[in-house]
């Protein structure tokens, strides 16, 4: 397996596990997120705590796929390359900020601080707090896997499409998916509609779609013949050539 080969099915595989880890992570945090006196009930802790790990999972592959893609794409643009690359980081460690107010809601149900201290709150003001962090968190979901990833998928979709290491049509919902999430993301933001609703589902159908269209090209195909995968400077014939073959 050819190096360039081995990359993209790395990458291809990093966004399917992403994928899947931010459904089951979601689904998981149900009990948590849905029930504002989870802090005073038996809880579901272990429920919890097993979404919290896959979403440190979910948080790694968001690093992974930019560091695995960036020393091929950066022979497009590597200005644009390393943007997507601190996109991605950024993507992770707000992922990441999510992941630890969730665990701060286990640790004030279970009446304890991180150290193991018991608290000595009331439970208005623990479930008051309790709010807050869930608050947290979902502003990390509108911010992280949404007003960053639409602008991360802009970025590597315009890189793919310019180099052609991928078939247009994949290339294309990158480019649509990327900005249409952005847009409603920010109407979340300013209270146009819920975050969970209909019209913000839809509007994430498109960045699904590149992003899963590109995971199956990627591990099943990998990139396609193009004049970045050409190691040092391409002479024009050679890349001539290339194009054509593409």
């Amino acid at each position: 397996m050819s190096p360039q080969r081995r990359s993209a099915v790395v990458a291809g595989t990093f966004f399917v596990v992403a994928a899947v880890t931010a459904v089951v992570a979601l689904a998981l945090y149900q009990p948590l997120l849905g029930d504002p006196a989870y802090v005073l009930g038996a809880g579901a802790d272990t429920r919890v705590l097993w979404g919290a790990l896959l979403e440190v999972v979910l948080a790694a592959c968001c690093i992974g796929t930019a560091v695995t893609l960036y020393p091929v794409v950066k022979r497009q643009d590597e200005g644009v390359a390393l943007g997507y690359v601190c996109g991605r980081l950024l993507e992770a460690a707000v992922i990441v900020v999510g992941v630890v107010s969730v665990l701060a809601v286990v640790s004030l149900r279970r009446g304890t601080t991180a150290g193991g201290v018991p608290g000595g709150a009331d439970d208005g003001a623990r479930v008051a707090v309790a709010e807050a962090l869930v608050a947290l968190h979902d502003w990390t979901f509108l911010i992280g896997p949404g007003l960053v990833i639409g602008v991360n998928s802009l970025l590597l979709a315009h890189l793919v499409y310019r180099s052609r290491l991928v078939p247009r049509w994949i290339a294309v919902l990158g480019l649509v998916g990327g900005p249409v999430v952005l847009a409603s993301s920010t109407a979340v933001l300013f209270g146009l509609y819920e975050q969970v609703s209909t019209v913000a589902g839809l509007a994430a159908l498109p960045v699904t779609a590149w992003e899963m269209s590109l995971a199956v090209y990627l591990v099943a195909k990998g990139f396609r013949p193009s004049p970045v995968l050409v190691p040092g400077p391409v002479p024009p014939v050679a890349r001539s050539a290339v194009t054509a073959a593409a």
